[in-house]
């Protein structure tokens, strides 16, 4: 039987939220391989061989993956998320291109999935209802200085913007530094949403302003949404029956005043 690789993503956390295109080619696959827990999402069954690997192996992990499909194997590479958005397609295709030119003939797919970004601001409205950019924050692959200037440039663009991985025990300053070059070009008043563990038990949403916000309120389960200088907040009355008030809206209008 002729082998293929599937790059696909599991979206943010619940089973829910996973496509069925990626629940099908997780039933077909002989193997899955990812970091070990989105490996660890994907029940095991049998005739189903898991590999799992460190976070920071990722161009290993593509190598493998790449040679169990050209030696035949039925391989579902995962990633949280979408595998196109700061995850495992990039990386499969870095191997490829530097690989073994046989992996060539390799029946390769991209499936996507629900990314974190997207479930964050369906949570909290629609903050990213206007032009907007992704940055993720981690200066494991690029250097301080490059995320900087994106910020800075993205921040005078008045862009809305989505922040991965903004803080981590191995990170603890890199958050605080961005919200010192966004106090710098930005309003006091910018809204900021935290979005931790989006679809999961522990999700947790929390809205605030930019003077408000600190680097405390994020680590590497939260989501961090900045929103442009148009994005609004509407608060909410109580639904019937109910003791609070329900969460405020974020959303960014359509047009530019």
């Amino acid at each position: 039987m002729s082998g293929w690789l599937k790059i696909v993503g599991l979206g943010p956390g619940a089973a829910s939220m996973i496509t069925p295109e990626v629940s099908a080619a997780l039933l077909e696959a002989s193997d899955v391989v990812g970091y070990v827990p989105y490996v660890n999402r994907v029940a095991p069954r049998e005739g189903l061989i898991r590999h799992g690997s460190d976070n920071r192996e990722e161009i290993n992990r593509a190598e493998q993956a790449l040679q169990l499909a050209f030696e035949g194997h039925r391989v579902a590479v995962v990633s949280s998320g979408d595998p196109g958005v700061f995850a495992m397609a990039s990386a499969v295709f870095e191997a490829l291109e530097a690989g073994d030119s046989r992996w060539r003939s390799i029946d390769i797919q991209v499936l996507p999935g629900i990314s974190a970004m997207l479930a964050a601001s369906a949570r909290a409205g629609a903050p990213l209802g206007h032009d907007f950019c992704c940055i993720n924050l981690s200066d494991n692959l690029k250097p301080w200085s490059l995320i900087e200037k994106r910020l800075r440039l993205s921040a005078e663009a008045d862009f809305a913007m989505a922040f991965y991985n903004p803080r981590s025990k191995a990170r603890p300053v890199g958050f605080e530094r961005t919200l010192k070059v966004l106090r710098e070009v930005c309003e006091p008043e910018r809204l900021i949403i935290f979005a931790r563990a989006v679809s999961t038990p522990d999700e947790a949403i929390g809205v605030t302003t930019l003077a408000k916000a600190t680097p405390e309120m994020a680590d590497m389960r939260t989501l961090v949404i900045v929103g442009s200088s148009q994005t609004r907040r509407i608060e909410r009355m109580k639904s019937p029956g109910a003791d609070e008030d329900q969460a405020p809206l974020v959303y960014t209008p359509r047009s530019v005043c």
